[in-house]
């Protein structure tokens, strides 16, 4: 068994160390390649606290830049969606930048005399996108490299060829780290999720090993493993579910023929954003094929992980901010959250 300090879910010191030890220090998830799905096209992102431009730029790069205009400070894009990124021009005096950031163009230059348009593009941060995801970090020396470990792995389930169906963002009253733990044991399977997708699972067999500072398990079905060919690649994914744990705050969920990406952002000690994002073969063509996909969409996003994963999230948050017990205990089941911990101790 392990034991763990209570406070690191509530203890507002311990909470700011995490920031800047891991949030602002190391490579964070920002989403699937799939949301930029074309060359010249941009969406923002807000929810790590820095405002974003991701873009791709007219060759397919992948550039990760801050959503503030270099005249005056503009926010310059305010769309949910990605938006053309051919020239991105701020709302207030239409200074225009390219999709790679660079500074276009500016009414009335004469106004600006000896400004070198090549040193006022858009504040540009480390990025890198590998294996289908993309990647930023605050950090100009951040270490990419067992971010672009994961390539391979998420390359076989073909990650970067799959289309986004749907995200969503939940507000979850809770410490980031309870949001992530869920995701670390197959031990709450069969009981939180009893009314959803327990019926799926037993507790069966999980092996889980490390690809640089990730965790990746499988799951598997026992019944099943007996019966099939271990070669066939299409019948280990019916038969086993695939988890990566992408440290600090993200899960890669592989079903039989879908992929969820969980991105946990900490906004407080005991508020959390969590976006959850679908990605499956190809876009719905029939209305077969859509009632197929919202049906799992629902069942996963509004039931498993909306109403229980995130519920019993919250559940803990409330029991933990009691300070009624002083440690967690972890059983033999639950290595995972216990990996997961040490691995933030370490770092700060």
């Amino acid at each position: 068994m392990t034991r763990l300090p209570a406070h690191n879910y509530t203890d507002p010191h311990y909470y700011a160390r995490e920031q800047v030890s891991l949030f602002n220090r190391l490579p964070l998830l920002l989403g699937p390649s799939a949301l930029l799905p074309h060359p010249n096209q941009a969406v923002i992102h807000d929810d790590y606290g820095v405002p974003l431009i991701i873009s791709r730029d007219g060759d397919g790069q992948v550039h990760v830049m801050a959503n503030v205009c270099r005249h005056r400070g503009t926010r310059l894009l305010d769309t949910s969606g990605p938006v053309p990124a051919t020239r991105i021009v701020c709302p207030y005096h239409a200074w225009a930048y390219r999709a790679d950031g660079r500074l276009a163009s500016l009414p009335r230059a004469d106004c600006f005399p000896g400004l070198d348009k090549t040193a006022h593009g858009l504040l540009e941060f480390a990025a890198a996108e590998a294996g289908g995801l993309i990647w930023f970090a605050r950090d100009p020396a951040a270490d990419f490299r067992d971010a672009e470990a994961l390539a391979p792995d998420l390359d076989a389930f073909g990650l970067a060829d799959l289309y986004l169906y749907r995200r969503k963002t939940h507000e979850v009253a809770a410490n980031w780290k309870l949001v992530i733990d869920a995701f670390l044991e197959s031990y709450h399977v069969q009981r939180l999720h009893a009314a959803t997708i327990a019926p799926f699972f037993a507790d069966g067999i999980t092996v889980a090993d490390e690809i640089g500072i990730h965790q990746r398990a499988a799951v598997g079905r026992a019944d099943y493993l007996n019966e099939i060919d271990r070669d066939d690649w299409p019948a280990l994914r019916r038969a086993v579910t695939y988890t990566y744990q992408l440290f600090p705050n993200s899960v890669v969920i592989v079903s039989p023929d879908y992929i969820n990406l969980l991105v946990a952002m900490p906004q407080a000690v005991g508020r959390t954003l969590v976006e959850d994002l679908m990605l499956i073969p190809e876009e719905p063509q029939t209305n077969e094929a859509e009632a197929h996909w919202a049906k799992s969409w629902d069942l996963l996003d509004g039931g498993t992980f909306g109403a229980e994963d995130f519920g019993a999230a919250a559940l803990g948050q409330r029991g933990l901010a009691s300070g009624l017990i002083e440690e967690v205990v972890l059983g033999t089941l639950e290595e995972g959250v216990a990996r997961f911990h040490r691995k933030i101790a370490a770092a700060i």
